[in-house]
């Protein structure tokens, strides 16, 4: 039982990480790459890490919420859910949530669960 919340504080850590990592992206970089790409490839692994902190989810059930979440949002930038809430505007919203589809941003997500899960197994595997 120790590892396991021992384990918990360790993704707490890499998440925290994770979010001041992908504020900063967001507030000071304006590139082709690094924000639309990395970034999101960044936010999968920042859920994944919160929700083994948080929660009793497996590396393949953390991954495929993580992914199921990012796919949610893309999903709704799709259907212009911002524009129907009366969202549209708010630079928070837009930046959190972003305001267009995209297929690069779900091959991203992908990416970011699948290394995830890599990362993760490795590390695992080195602490043992």
């Amino acid at each position: 039982m120790k590892h396991r919340s021992t384990s918990r504080v360790a993704y707490l850590i890499i998440g925290i990480a994770l979010l001041a990592t992908v504020v900063l992206i967001a507030l000071f970089v304006r590139d082709a790459f690094i924000r639309p790409y990395v970034g999101d490839v960044l936010a999968v692994a920042l859920v994944y890490s919160v929700l083994r902190a948080a929660t009793p989810l497996s590396r393949v059930g953390s991954a495929a919420v993580a992914l199921g979440i990012a796919a949610a949002i893309e999903i709704a930038q799709a259907l212009n859910m911002l524009g129907a809430l009366g969202l549209s505007g708010n630079t928070l919203a837009r930046t959190v949530l972003g305001g267009s589809f995209d297929w690069l941003d779900m091959a991203a997500y992908a990416a970011g669960a699948v290394i995830s899960l890599a990362v993760d197994a490795k590390f695992s595997r080195a602490a043992r």
